[in-house]
């Protein structure tokens, strides 16, 4: 597999993760005042998520010439 590939890979599962964070943000959100100790937990999750797939797609722009 190509580096291209591996990174392509990568991204399509911090996708996945990011996009599952975000639901878990969103079902918090509609359960307030339920759990709302766990808010910076969920959203620190989701901020890391993010951070990470952003990065990612920016590495494999830059690998891809762009």
């Amino acid at each position: 597999m190509s580096g291209t590939e591996t990174l392509k890979a990568e991204i399509k599962k911090l996708s996945a993760q990011a996009m599952q964070a975000k639901m878990d943000l969103h079902d918090l959100s509609e359960e307030l005042p339920v759990n709302w100790e766990s808010i910076l937990e969920v959203a620190g999750r989701t901020h890391s998520a993010y951070a990470s797939l952003t990065a990612k797609r920016a590495e494999l722009k830059r690998l891809e010439g762009g």
